[in-house]
């Protein structure tokens, strides 16, 4: 019988986040089935506010540990060298043998953590963070983040056993921008619960009535604007979608910015309030409301780095049967929906380029229904988007040991 494996996952995001409700709690799941029986998941959160206690999980499995939050900056020195060091008494006294970091942010305190107490280091959903802040226009290349976070990545990369890649081609990333590693690589995209995210969740004729989209064509986005997403470029796309499909438009913005906050995006597009419905919606109700749509958007910035990332509203699109407008290059995802025909991928920003997008986006509302549509797409979600492959992987790292 295989002796326990107790494992620290740190995390850079609060227990509130849903980074942390729908993108790492479904992962720890995943691998307190792989670990030997007896295990235990201590999971860190950095919480802004107070502390949230308790723990997850069946039988006590995951264990919640939650620290005071700073963001990546000066005054993170200090809350960093204080996490490292009360994690590394967590590690000695809970007998940790891993630890697993989730992002690279995350992964500089984990090297921390693994290089003092000489514990192996996984690093999971690796992708570029450094550069792409320095994309997104948050940090300057000169600036200390940059040079810091930068710096960390290679250490991590180098030391880490088991990197966990959110798209196949970090792989040559590494190699050029870090110098390449000896651990072993897996590719983990943002994978889905495909039961949660189905058709019966498709057009739900009572949330279609309360909503009052009866005969509407609905474009969905769920997420934010500006950042790393485009903002005014998709109001513009907008437009020209109004302009083809006029009055039957609708458009369902799933985000927590407010109708203010979007108002100049929308004066900027001569659009007019009413064209849109502005909702924050908790995860548990994001398939009913994402399942009103006819299409959807991705406009993530399409940055180099962006190659290397892993949207979650895509695999969470295409588990609905919703062709998706991308842009260029991002992850494996415009890819996909190039060689599958479901959906399109902008050739670049610009009223030509949106028109040909929503060219192909009207030949397929034409030719399929949204049922035939569904039966299309939902399988690209099945094959590159289930948690098979992550059930694989945690079987991989950590339910060899006999």
């Amino acid at each position: 019988m295989r002796s326990p494996h107790n494992v620290l996952v740190i995390t850079y995001w609060s227990w509130s986040d849903a980074l942390v409700q729908t993108y790492t709690l479904p992962y720890l799941r995943i691998m307190e089935r792989a670990l030997p029986p007896g295990s235990r998941i201590h999971l860190v959160t950095l919480e802004k506010n107070a502390p949230i206690i308790g723990g997850i999980g069946s039988k006590g499995a995951i264990v919640h540990h939650q620290f005071q939050y700073r963001p990546l900056g000066p005054r993170a020195v200090g809350m960093i060298m204080g996490l490292v060091r009360s994690l590394c008494i967590l590690v000695r006294q809970n007998d940790i043998r891993t630890v697993h970091a989730w992002c690279t942010p995350a992964g500089m305190i984990g090297y921390l953590v693994s290089v003092l107490t000489r514990r192996s280091l996984v690093i999971d959903s690796y992708e570029p963070h450094a550069e792409a802040m320095v994309e997104n226009g948050t940090w300057r290349r000169k600036s200390m983040g940059f040079r810091v976070l930068f710096l960390f990545e290679r250490l991590q990369t180098r030391r880490a056993s088991v990197l966990i890649a959110a798209a196949a081609g970090m792989r040559d990333y590494a190699r050029k921008k870090y110098g390449g590693s000896s651990a072993r690589f897996f590719v983990k995209p943002a994978c889905v619960d495909l039961e949660r995210f189905s058709d019966k969740d498709i057009k739900r004729p009572d949330l279609v009535r309360s909503m009052g989209f009866e005969g509407k064509l609905v474009m969905v986005y769920a997420g934010k604007f500006g950042g790393i997403y485009l903002d005014q470029q998709v109001f513009d796309l907008l437009r020209v979608a109004l302009d083809r499909w006029g009055d039957r438009l609708h458009v369902l913005l799933l985000t927590a910015q407010s109708a203010e906050e979007l108002a100049p995006y929308m004066a900027r597009a001569d659009l007019a309030p009413a064209l849109f419905t502005i909702r924050f919606v908790p995860h548990k109700d994001i398939p009913a409301f994402m399942g009103l749509g006819d299409v959807a958007l991705t406009p993530v910035r399409p940055v180099p780095t962006k190659r290397y990332c892993t949207p979650i509203k895509d695999g969470e699109y295409w588990a609905l049967g919703l062709p998706i407008v991308i842009t260029p290059d991002i992850s494996d995802d415009s890819k996909l929906i190039e060689e599958f025909g479901i959906g399109s991928v902008l050739g670049g920003l610009g009223k030509e380029h949106y028109e040909k997008a929503l060219d192909e986006i009207d030949a397929l509302l034409r030719n399929y229904t949204r049922e035939e549509l569904y039966e299309r797409i939902r399988p690209v979600a099945e094959k590159y988007r289930n948690f098979d492959i992550a059930e694989h992987i945690y079987r991989t790292i950590y339910g060899e040991e006999q």
